[in-house]
């Protein structure tokens, strides 16, 4: 029997691809509209610097932030300023390296960011560095 496409009971062999890249603009759809809730961490407004030396950082970093709101934060976990020391004594129990990277709003007043630098050399801390965003190519420093 020789297939013939004129015959009303004729299989059709082709792909139909009208269902598959409705699904793809759908999909596409939803990720635009999720990816820019996606965004985690904290709002801070960083500083802006010349340097050029990037710090190669570990996989498992610690990050302490002080928001526009003067709030302490240990990566995500908030902390008041009296409790910063100990805590960060009680993370370094089981640490091997005891490095901090500090991010500050850069409208805080600068004895706040001076107490909590001094509460996390307080605690042991070998290394704090201060997390910058480089200042863009042909700006200069305000």
């Amino acid at each position: 029997m020789a297939f013939n496409r004129n015959q009303p009971d004729a299989l059709m062999s082709d792909i139909n691809v009208t269902p598959f890249v409705d699904v793809m603009l759908v999909l596409l759809i939803i990720f635009m509209v999720t990816a820019p809730m996606m965004v985690q961490g904290v709002n801070v407004s960083l500083p802006e610097t010349e340097s050029s030396d990037n710090i190669a950082t570990e996989e498992d970093q610690l990050i302490v932030t002080v928001d526009r709101d003067n709030k302490i934060l240990i990566n995500d976990l908030e902390v008041g300023i009296d409790f910063l020391k100990e805590k960060l004594m009680a993370i370094f129990k089981n640490r091997s390296t005891k490095n901090v990277f500090l991010k500050a709003d850069k409208n805080i007043p600068y004895g706040t960011v001076v107490q909590v630098m001094s509460e996390i050399k307080a605690a042991g801390v070998e290394k704090l560095g201060m997390v910058t965003v480089p200042l863009e190519a042909g700006e200069s420093k305000k």
